[in-house]
């Protein structure tokens, strides 16, 4: 890395500045990059404009040999295809050798998500009688009804929150804000954790804390925080499920697909850049579209 060192320099410039992108997307493409130079070090590589086709091929060749999946490796080809279009918008190389490679078909995985009756069930639990019991049931109907991300939930302001239109700033990747709706019950679970406690969770030795969420201590909730939250409500509902607040996101973008949502619509609230990352999502409108035909068409089956 430490020979290629100008070069990094201009690409972290492009990340930093134009790109705004965030910091575990430059630690990422950092750990990507180095990678790659640390192969071309091995090949006596000592040139970026020496890489060719056949350079980037047994390179790819080697990521999957050390077990990497079709999306590390796609990322691995983003990664350094941005590194290329850098160094030769800046003349540093005269050509992009990623740009002849394709990125691999993907094999998304099928999110998982709670089913309706487990969310009641979930949503049944009344402990509302103490400040964190407040701040647990406002934290679960916010996650549930907005889809945020955990990360986004955690850096939520008191004035992020706004009840009387029942919207919520988010600020996501790549420190992009949008604006995301919530419903009555959200914002009830938010009024009574308000007014009844978090004053309470703040204290007389805590510091003033302008977080949205705080812990036992008055101080911000942290993702593991709401991690070991929510695994504590999935076994005082008497569930059997793995829940982590992905898995919420999963079930509220579910959830809004299976009641007739629009698949743009649900992009924006994910705050998806493509469309591809939502569309992940309907397989499970098709299941349900299938069972509801089955169901419901005269000429879906032949009777007994």
């Amino acid at each position: 890395m430490q020979k290629f060192h100008k070069e990094w320099l201009l690409f972290l410039d492009y990340l930093k500045i134009e790109k705004n992108a965030a910091a575990k997307t430059v630690e990422i493409y950092q750990k990507d990059v180095e990678h790659f130079l640390q192969y071309i070090a091995d090949e006596q590589i000592d040139d970026l404009r020496n890489v060719d086709y056949i350079s980037v091929r047994n390179y790819l060749t080697i990521l999957y040999e050390q077990g990497l999946t079709k999306r590390s490796v796609s990322r691995h080809i983003s990664a350094l295809r941005s590194f290329y279009k850098i160094l030769a918008r800046e003349e540093v190389v005269t050509n992009n050798p990623f740009n002849q490679i394709s990125l691999p078909k993907q094999d998304y995985p099928i999110p998982q998500f709670l089913y309706d009756e487990e969310m009641e069930k979930l949503l049944s639990i009344n402990q509302q009688d103490t400040p964190l019991g407040k701040r647990n049931r406002a934290l679960l109907e916010l996650l549930y009804a907005t889809g945020i991300r955990v990360s986004e939930c955690v850096q939520l302001k008191m004035e992020d929150v706004d009840l009387e239109l029942q919207t919520v700033l988010v600020l996501g990747k790549g420190s992009k804000e949008r604006y995301v709706p919530f419903g009555e019950f959200a914002k009830d679970s938010i009024k009574q954790y308000l007014m009844n406690g978090r004053e309470q969770l703040i204290g007389k030795h805590s510091e003033p804390q302008h977080f949205l969420f705080l812990n036992a201590k008055g101080n911000p909730l942290t993702a593991r925080g709401i991690r070991v939250i929510l695994k504590k409500l999935v076994q005082e509902a008497g569930l059997t499920v793995d829940l982590h607040p992905h898995k919420l996101r999963h079930t509220f973008a579910t959830h809004l697909l299976n009641n007739g949502a629009d698949l743009r619509a649900v992009q924006e609230l994910l705050g998806h850049s493509q469309l591809s990352s939502t569309q992940i999502y309907t397989h499970v409108t098709k299941d349900r579209l299938s069972h509801v035909y089955k169901n419901a068409h005269p000429r879906a089956s032949k009777g007994e």
